[in-house]
């Protein structure tokens, strides 16, 4: 009785010993030999860690074999010789010959050994096990393992495995793909977990070709049913830009776990599609699936719009949040504090901050964003200054929030404090925050200083060049403008689309008006780039800043995708500058059907009656606005 207790001891002292990976890798029994009191007791420990004993009386008795702690099995005759002569060494100088008599029945594991307890040597379907390092190895051992030439025995599945999770974790997906190559030129069988690994490869380069071909290869291996590997699937279709590849796999899922849904609803929030998002959220609990905090901040993100109904979809998520007693998590609660900015609804924003028991410098900079986005550069403003009490230091991103709402303010006094407190911090070489001392000294009219924040710089890259250039733009230096750009591309830097804004911009704010018509039309030929509607706003501007209207108007029709209101409201103003009363009208006109419910949209069309004294029609536009019920924003404040 005793012996049985201390078996079933030993069994859990064992499996407890052994890391999840080993019994992962080796989900064979562990075997051991228990000797005392005139009782051999055999014992298994399984996987679950249950224990089943064989208890033979008697040292030599029963043909059954035994297995040493080595995981050696013993014959009857292999007993008796480890009774009566150095029975381990011999054992274990056999298996060394066993296992260069044909070394491919081995895997070899040297490369990932996590420690000195997992063998360097494991055979293919008898598990055995050996240690290059062990006392009991014949001291002929070493020096023949050496002279085996590379590739001899093969590499393990699992250390296959680990140098591609490696690959992947440091973001060396091509590395990753070639290893899965060399992987099967090899031999070697790829398990879940290999397939799972090289679909993040895919996903990583957005190889969708390659994942079609690994996805056709686990189809045959039969770890599709895998949740994991369903789950990975869809995640590299998702990341790969197929939606569709996406969708149809994640319905073929036989269960799907909370990464498959968040995963699913991710791509349709990345292809613009939030409502749909939002009603798989919907179908997800429906199914039982409980949603994680991850969940939750990807469907704020989809809420947070400026469309009307985002915010009352925010505010139903919201709800959700609260009942499922999250609203506490801190990404969460930085969530919706963004969620409601970019919403409009700064108050709300403001009391999801106010009832967060603990704050970062995230939901800080979060709160500060919000009131930058809603005009309130003031209070972002006292805003940083209070965080700052606190203790909370200030990140490049809280940086770029407060310089912008020095910009909005036009506070250069203040922007230059915060510039001196960003050298102190050392954040000046960040990018991004370079980038927006330029916009703020720019907008704060001092070209000079944003110059020279653009010299201090470490590196340039488009971002920081295209900021200088709409500098210039704003300021009004076309010409320096259309030298800047010039410099650019003799650095080489390419040019996008936000470039040639400011630049037709800039052309349009001082009246160059050739210079400006052959920057568009090289947008296409030389630099291979399609006009967005924001380019047609620019030449509209430009040609009706010259005096140029009609030519502004058949501009306008000749465009090709649909004139917003930017690009009216550019018309209107020409109108109104070159006296063009009834080309003005109707492009306040177009301004009104585009945005019915904006004050602004009617105060155009009473300025054009009212410049023309006709103050019936004046009146007729502010009666309209008065049954819509439209008030300016500024009634509010």
């Amino acid at each position: 009785m005793r012996g049985e207790l201390l078996t079933r001891v030993g069994c859990r002292s064992l499996l407890s010993l052994c890391s999840k990976r080993e019994r992962e890798f080796q989900p064979y029994f562990f075997f051991f030999f228990v000797r005392f009191s005139g009782s051999d007791v055999k014992s298994r420990v399984t996987g679950s860690g249950q224990c089943h004993r064989d208890l033979r009386r008697g040292a030599g008795g029963g043909e059954q074999p035994a297995m040493t702690a080595t995981g050696c099995f013993f014959s009857a005759e292999h007993q008796h010789n480890l009774l009566h002569k150095s029975g381990q060494e011999y054992v274990v100088e056999n298996l060394w010959r066993k296992f260069f008599s044909d070394p491919l029945q081995w895997w070899d594991n040297r490369s990932e050994k996590g420690n000195q307890k997992y063998p360097d040597f494991t055979h293919k379907k008898t598990q055995e096990a050996l240690w290059l390092d062990g006392n009991l190895n014949p001291a002929w051992v070493t020096a023949k393992v050496a002279a085996l030439p590379p590739g001899t025995v093969q590499s393990s599945v699992f250390s296959w495995n680990t140098k591609l999770a490696r690959y992947v974790k440091a973001g060396q997906y091509k590395k990753a793909m070639e290893l899965f190559q060399q992987m099967q030129q090899e031999g070697v069988t790829p398990d879940r977990i290999t397939f799972i690994r090289v679909l993040n490869a895919c996903a990583g380069l957005q190889a969708l070709e390659e994942g079609r071909h690994i996805h056709a290869q686990i189809k045959q291996s039969g770890f599709e049913s895998n949740v994991y590997v369903g789950s990975s699937l869809v995640d590299m279709y998702v990341k790969c830009g197929s939606m569709e590849d996406a969708w149809r796999e994640f319905n073929r899922m036989p269960t799907r776990d909370v990464f498959a849904w968040k995963t699913i609803i991710w791509g349709h929030i990345r292809c613009g599609q939030q409502q749909r998002a939002l009603a798989l959220s919907q179908q997800m609990q429906q199914e039982g699936v409980e949603p994680d905090p991850f969940i939750f901040v990807v469907l704020l993100n989809a809420c947070a719009s400026s469309v009307p109904a985002a915010l009352e979809e925010g505010r139903r998520v919201h709800e959700t949040v609260i009942q499922s007693g999250c609203e506490s998590n801190i990404y969460i609660g930085t969530s919706l504090i963004d969620m409601y900015a970019k919403c409009g609804s700064i108050e709300d924003a403001w009391r999801v901050f106010s009832r967060m028991p603990t704050h970062n410098a995230v939901s800080w900079t979060a709160m500060i964003l919000g009131y930058v986005k809603c005009g309130h550069g003031q209070k972002a403003l006292a805003l940083f200054q209070q965080m700052q009490h606190e203790g909370i230091e200030a990140t490049p991103v809280t940086f770029v929030g407060v310089l912008n709402a020095c910009a909005s303010l036009v506070a250069l006094d203040e922007g230059r404090r915060v510039h001196e407190q960003i050298i102190q911090s050392g954040c000046e070489a960040d990018a991004f925050v370079g980038c927006s001392l330029i916009d703020m000294y720019a907008k704060c009219g001092s070209i000079e200083d944003a110059w020279a924040v653009f010299n201090r710089m470490p590196t340039h890259d488009v971002v920081s060049w295209t900021s200088m250039l709409g500098g210039y733009a704003m300021y009004g230096c076309g010409r320096e403008a259309l030298e800047h750009f010039e410099q650019m591309c003799q650095a080489g830097i390419e040019v996008n689309k936000v470039t040639f804004i400011h630049l037709l911009s800039a052309c349009s704010h001082v009246g160059l008006l050739d210079e400006g018509l052959h920057l568009f039309e090289s947008m296409g030929s030389v630099y291979s780039i399609s006009p967005m509607v924001d380019h047609y706003s620019c030449m509209v501007d430009l040609l009706g800043r010259s005096g140029n209207l009609h030519k502004a108007e058949d501009f306008i029709k000749t465009m090709p995708c649909e004139p917003d209101a930017a690009v009216w409201k550019a018309l209107f103003n020409a109108c109104r500058v070159h006296g063009n009363m009834e080309m003005g009208e109707c492009a306040a006109k177009k301004v009104v059907k585009l945005h019915p419910e904006n004050a602004a949209s009617y105060l155009l069309l009473s300025t054009i009656y009212a410049a023309a004294g006709k103050w019936d029609l004046k009146a007729n536009v502010q009666w309209q606005r008065m049954q819509r019920d439209i008030r300016d924003k500024d009634e509010f404040r």
